[in-house]
């Protein structure tokens, strides 16, 4: 083993241009420059792999997201139908075809991740999911949810729309 370590030593020193074996200063300096380039290279590497793992993340999300636009148009389809099923309730029976198409419609939305945001009369007022598109003078607390207007939805985690609210003002303020 020390014979190879010789003969290793040796091929170096054959290398050298004047064939004198190298000094400890340059020794050294290349051990140094070996290091530096080495920790240089380490340092690429994980920047890489945080770069990818950033980036699969950003992707993932994309991806999630890229059906918001027609996820919002179909909301509005659900609106219409509700606005339909109770006009139609007023006027007699509703015919049962036409809750199963929304009902298939909304499991649809549902299995994309679209939720309701639960909201009703006399919940207290969350401007974070909700919108006051009216103000209604009441007897009792402010800030009240006093009618739901329009429903909410949330595509996972993003409000897709807010809940439009009706709330409680106490009488007499403008």
């Amino acid at each position: 083993m020390n014979e190879e370590k010789d003969n290793k030593n040796m091929d170096t020193e054959k290398d050298l241009p004047n064939g004198d074996a190298p000094s400890g200063d340059e020794l050294s300096k290349c051990n140094a420059e070996r290091d530096e380039y080495l920790a240089g290279w380490q340092r690429a590497k994980a920047d890489l792999i945080n770069y990818k793992k950033e980036e699969f993340k950003r992707l993932e999300e994309a991806a999630r997201y890229q059906l918001e636009d027609v996820v919002y148009d179909l909301v509005a389809v659900l609106d219409n139908f509700d606005l339909a099923i109770s006009a139609m309730e007023k006027q007699g029976q509703v015919e049962k075809g036409i809750y199963l198409i929304r009902t298939q419609l909304e499991d649809s939305l549902k299995r994309r991740g679209l939720t309701k945001i639960a909201a009703s009369p006399g919940d207290d007022f969350s401007p974070g999911t909700m919108e006051a598109v009216a103000m209604a003078e009441v007897d009792g607390p402010p800030d009240k949810v006093v009618e739901v207007i329009e429903t909410g939805y949330k595509i996972y985690e993003k409000i897709l729309r807010p809940v439009r609210v009706r709330v409680s003002k106490e009488k007499g303020l403008n």
